[in-house]
């Protein structure tokens, strides 16, 4: 989709449809009060209750023959005497990208006042990151009933002054949401397409540039010891991969903030075979990988000074006569053993490796995301990821950044009490610990292979994806980690 800044007359731009602002209170934006005296439409609008004035509820008016726009869509953009929020601003894209899509409009020009609390570029990052995400449709694996949005066009139209702000934002938002829409497009894929070695590939095309990008295969995973890896891939006929991207945006002598990605293309659970209601959502407990090629895409495109590692586990958890069996002993590449309980929680069993392997890098902080467990999504739901980390700085720049970015997180206990729990009689650790607490005894697990870096661990299972009709991934939490990465919600 294409973005531009226009301004000068209003009323004289060509376009399938006119989009202004109303607020709560009955106010108009100066734009609506300039065609308003001239057309007498949108005051009617309001005294004839066809708009419900609150942010994101929509209005269509036909203005008069002769006019530049064929279409006027009028929007509550929520209440002006108190500030418009950045949330007041998502739902009203939302809705209007809902309205222009139904009716099949090809372009369009938003007349934008900014009385919101943000900055103006911050404004045009969230009208463009909404407009993307809002217009995103999996259709690759339909062959009927495609309905691919008509609208490739928005001109922004502002005051001439505020041009390059607008333009930037804009940019960014654009930049942020094919990120989002990379993860959830990956998610959404059946785990007969989106392999490790899909995966593989899908991150080598993103390379060139300040990316480059590393895969290694079995041979090269066992050589450094990666038992904990590998011993999740053993029941699999589709080879394992380990995903090394880097960008490089600023010097060398820059620490970088590695990305750690669960990247399981299908989960059976193994061995510990899960129930079969539900299981075809197990496509999605590669989240975590796809949410760091999300993030990859939106680096690449918008060319951040800083550095950036994404590391990506890949593989399927698979039953078979060579499948790990719940009571084997692994030893990870940290030297630690690990006696496999449940062949079940296999994520930890990935990541711990790949923790380790993010030593090498001497990060300036490492942030692991998983769909790891779903004690997760009964302690928070679908609402708010699991934040777990050993740096209490750390922990409250995530906070911050999910709260900036509406894709939030909540923190959880990681205290010494719970490490107990994976106590083992034969190995230096179990993988499970019962069922209380299960997702922090997860995250105590990993906590295990963190010592040496400032470190935080993002539980997603109730937040990547969505069950139900409105199944699909959500491309959550790229959102999060790029307002903290390059403060993409701040101004």
């Amino acid at each position: 989709m294409e973005f531009s800044v226009k301004s000068g007359q209003l009323d004289t731009l060509r376009t399938d449809c006119l989009i202004v602002q109303v607020y709560a209170d009955k106010t108009l934006s100066g734009a609506a009060k300039v065609l308003d005296k001239k057309y007498q439409l949108i005051s009617r609008l309001i005294e004839l209750n066809e708009l419900t004035l609150k942010a994101g509820q929509c209005a269509w008016a036909l203005p008069p023959s002769g006019t530049a726009f064929k279409r006027l869509l009028v929007v509550c953009l929520g209440s002006k005497n108190n500030a418009v929020t950045s949330q007041d601003i998502r739902t009203s894209v939302q809705a209007v990208a809902k309205a222009l899509k139904g009716k099949q409009i090809k372009n369009a020009v938003w007349s934008v006042e900014n009385a919101s609390s943000v900055a103006d570029n911050v404004f045009a990052t969230l009208i463009a990151e909404t407009f993307v995400t809002s217009l995103y449709t999996y259709q690759e694996t339909k062959t009927q009933n495609l309905s691919t949005p008509a609208l490739t066009k928005l001109t922004v139209h502002s005051d001439a002054k505020l041009s390059s702000a607008w333009r930037s934002g804009l940019q960014q938002g654009k930049a942020t949401g094919d990120g989002i829409n990379t993860a959830r497009h990956l998610g959404n894929l059946p785990g007969n397409i989106c392999t490790p070695t899909y995966l593989a590939k899908k991150a080598q095309s993103l390379a060139g540039g300040k990316l480059t990008v590393n895969v290694l295969d079995e041979k090269q995973i066992a050589k450094l010891g990666m038992g904990a890896f590998l011993s999740v891939a053993a029941g699999s006929d589709q080879p394992a991969k380990f995903i090394v991207m880097q960008y490089r945006g600023a010097a060398a002598s820059v620490e970088p903030v590695v990305l750690v990605g669960k990247g399981i293309t299908f989960d059976t659970g193994g061995i510990s075979i899960k129930p079969g209601p539900a299981m075809d959502e197990m496509k999605f407990d590669m989240c975590g990988a796809a949410s760091v090629l999300g993030v990859m895409t939106t680096l690449k495109q918008l060319q951040p000074r800083i550095n950036v590692v994404g590391l990506i586990a890949a593989t399927e958890n698979m039953p078979s006569g060579k499948a790990t069996k719940p009571g084997d002993v692994v030893t990870s590449m940290s030297g630690q053993t690990i006696e496999i309980l449940n062949t079940d929680a296999e994520g930890r069993l990935v990541l711990c490796d790949a923790l380790t392997y993010a030593e090498r890098f001497k990060p300036k902080a490492v942030i692991d995301i998983a769909t790891l467990t779903g004690a997760c999504v009964i302690a928070l739901g679908n609402h708010a990821s699991g934040l777990y980390a050993n740096d209490q700085a750390l922990a409250d720049e995530l906070l911050a950044a999910g709260q900036a970015a509406h894709d939030r997180a909540w923190q959880m206990p990681l205290w010494d009490d719970y490490q107990k729990a994976l106590d083992s009689n034969f190995a230096d650790m179990a993988n499970v610990g019962g069922r209380e607490g299960g997702s922090i005894t997860a995250a105590c697990f990993l906590s295990r292979y963190t010592k040496n870096y400032k470190w935080a661990h993002l539980d997603i299972a109730g937040t990547a994806w969505l069950g139900g009709g409105a199944k699909g991934a959500t491309g959550r939490p790229v959102g999060l980690l790029l307002q903290y990465l390059i403060g993409a919600y701040t101004g």
